[in-house]
């Protein structure tokens, strides 16, 4: 199954470590390099690829001379970098990157940002994979070996929330704003119970943990 391709171009060692493991966790498909020129190389002979992470002071090229040749190729960039001054921000996003983030940074926060810049960009993939399941977007179905397995429409929006968020403790305030919105009155006991049902439903009652006090992760 086709997975969105990421170029990440960070020279912390560290820092790109974490950035490709949880990206592979998350279902994207992912090239890293740790300087400017090796990244250069790669999209000469490559530009394949559907988003690119950029940190703007690298050895080598730096971000923002990346940047002009992965925007003649149409590929999306998101600028990762230490650098928080408002000059360097004003200038990447003048120069044409579609987000710019500073570190120290939250996981998911850079896993939300990089699907609404595909979903921009309309390269966002429609399909996810949990395990045996197969979840396409388009038609909102959950399938296991080609059967459709039913969900409702609020166990659905829940189901994929938790499988963009792969392995990363989701708190039930968190889930409840994200499927039922900011305004939504009830409790959240109101995410329990559709959790439950979904346990119930795609035989995950494993996968899917209680984070004690907190909330959810499902773990693939």
């Amino acid at each position: 199954m086709a997975r969105n391709r990421v170029l990440v171009v960070e020279d912390d060692e560290s820092i790109n470590k974490v950035i490709v493991k949880n990206l592979t966790v998350a279902g994207y498909a992912i090239y890293s390099c740790m300087d400017g020129e090796q990244a250069e190389r790669v999209i000469a002979r490559d530009l394949d690829f559907d988003l690119a992470l950029l940190d703007v002071m690298l050895p080598g090229q730096d971000g923002f001379a990346l940047l002009g040749i992965l925007q003649h190729a149409e590929i999306p960039v998101i600028f990762l970098t230490a650098r928080s001054d408002v000059e360097s921000k004003v200038r990447g996003l003048r120069e044409g990157a579609d987000d710019y983030i500073v570190k120290p940074f939250e996981v998911l926060e850079l896993l939300v940002r990089i699907e609404k810049v595909l979903e921009r960009a309309g390269k966002l993939r429609q399909m996810l994979e949990v395990g045996e399941l197969t979840i396409n977007l388009l038609e909102r179905t959950v399938r296991r070996d080609g059967r459709e397995i039913l969900l409702k429409p609020m166990e659905f929006d829940l189901f994929v929330m938790l499988a963009k968020n792969k392995n990363i403790a989701l708190s039930r305030e968190r889930l409840l704003h994200g499927v039922w919105g900011v305004g939504f009155q009830g409790e959240t006991r109101t995410v329990d119970v559709h959790i439950a049902q979904i346990r119930k439903k795609l035989s995950l009652e494993e996968q899917i943990k209680t984070i004690s006090k907190m909330g959810y992760r499902l773990e693939d």
